[in-house]
């Protein structure tokens, strides 16, 4: 797809001379952008008001250093980031990820993304995203927890429960969400709703863990249900092991389906027997391993070396979990030569450009990471509203509340690409959808 506009081109050119260096960045606004054509042409107002100029641009970006001191008392020193992209409908909301990819580009782009996915959720949500280069495998937990406290040291400054709310990303779970709340409330000398995903013991929410994975199979589920297809009987494969991997396993299971294949960063695992999410989560939860573990448990499984080849394995349905442009378009092409029917993203722009392209091409269904992973952010904003009223729901409230809003999400996108002529085209609908209430929100607040 290429853009005819002028002024988006207009936009677009602008920004690729700024942020020439960017990436990720200019690569998740383009895909956004070209989805948006037929509303810009049909509403001269957010031209006139350069809505797409001021919203492709961060409302404010900080970037600091981090201190800290490792187990053998040499000082280490880190980059920390936090974009705060857009508060028109609510307070910034997202991750923060610690791994030694951060940079600029990538958290821009993990922000500006945030901005849609949390308009999606239809909860009051801005956008944002935070992170550092810090590497936090092989670490100890004292060095984990010197780098947190560090980390928060100048984060502190910058959030708070109605102004940002972060949450964890790649590399920040349990354990790290705790250090960096016990040190910003002991900084500020106060206890808040500023982080989400934490401990149930001090004001997190049941079914956070298994929001995102949980959230990616709903909304993948009323994707299939909507083409007359199921879970029930489908080979899946699923890219990661992390948090998002382990719980859409679970719940993909439920609904019928059998994971034949997962991965991590040096290879990938088939079992065509099905993998128990359960064998994962304690190979990678408990004993913080690597999936090659996973012959120790089920011999008959096969190990192959290098993550890309996952893509590979004959599947009905794929769940790209592990990180942004995992699946390229030759993966893409082998996907659907294999009869894949669908595509459902649960990691963050997991699928490249040319991906995309091969999908719509074949017309297979496609569930783009904004709308099919906002199960995370939705959960997070529930751990909000709890905090905020000093109770906790039971996990089956919290889970049929995220259920009911993935759902709701998945009928917003097919509504809007139907709407402005792309029937099917989830991946407009989702960008069109998420688009249109913070485009409204910041017509009614003026040039600010």
């Amino acid at each position: 797809m290429s853009i005819k506009n002028q002024y988006l081109l207009s936009v677009l050119d602008g920004l690729k001379g700024r942020n020439a260096h960017e990436r990720e960045y200019l690569q998740a606004v383009t895909e956004v952008l070209e989805s948006l054509e037929p509303v810009i042409d049909a509403d001269p107002r957010y031209e006139q008001q350069n809505i797409i100029g001021r919203i492709v641009e961060p409302e404010r970006v900080v970037m600091f250093r981090v201190p800290w001191v490792d187990d053998n008392g040499k000082v280490q020193v880190n980059r920390g980031f936090r974009v705060q992209f857009n508060s028109a409908i609510g307070p910034y909301k997202g991750g923060l990820r610690l791994h030694p990819t951060v940079n600029l580009s990538v958290i821009k782009f993990l922000g500006f993304e945030q901005v849609f996915k949390n308009s999606l959720t239809t909860l009051p949500l801005g956008g944002g995203k935070g992170g550092c280069d810090f590497d936090p495998k092989g670490k100890s937990d004292g060095e984990i927890m010197r780098f947190c406290q560090s980390f928060m040291n100048e984060l502190y400054r910058h959030i708070g429960p109605n102004t940002d709310v972060p949450a964890g990303d790649i590399g920040v779970g349990a354990r790290e969400i705790g250090f960096l709340f016990g040190q910003y409330k002991k900084l500020r000398n106060e206890w808040s709703g500023v982080l989400t995903g934490k401990g149930l013991s001090y004001g997190g929410s049941l079914a956070r863990t298994e929001a995102t994975g949980f959230g990616l199979c709903y909304f993948a589920d009323a994707h299939l249900r909507d083409n007359g297809q199921s879970f029930q009987g489908k080979r899946v494969v699923i890219s990661g092991s992390g948090n998002v991997a382990i719980y859409a396993n679970q719940k993909c299971t439920k609904l019928g389906g059998k994971v034949i294949a997962m991965s991590d960063s040096n290879g990938y695992i088939v079992d065509e027997n099905g993998i128990d999410y359960k064998v994962i989560q304690e190979i990678k939860e408990v004993k913080r391993a690597r999936i090659k573990t996973y012959l120790d448990y089920v011999p008959t499984a096969k190990y192959v070396d290098g993550c890309n080849g996952i893509w590979s394995v004959s599947c009905d349905i794929a769940l790209p979990c592990a990180t942004q442009n995992e699946i390229d378009g030759a993966s893409a092409k082998a996907l659907i030569s294999n009869g894949c029917i669908g595509v459902f993203e649960g990691a963050n722009m997991p699928s490249t450009p040319e991906a995309i392209a091969a999908y719509l091409e074949a017309g297979i269904m496609f569930g783009p990471a904004k709308a099919a992973n906002a199960g995370g952010v939705a959960t997070s904003g529930l751990e909000m509203s709890q905090n905020s009223e000093r109770l906790s729901w039971t996990f089956d409230e919290v889970d049929a509340k995220l259920k009911n809003i993935m759902e709701g999400i998945y009928a917003a996108c097919a509504s809007a690409a139907e709407q402005y002529g792309m029937k099917g085209n989830i991946q407009a609908g989702a960008n069109i959808a998420g688009f249109l209430k913070v485009a409204d929100a910041m017509l009614w607040q003026g040039v600010c």
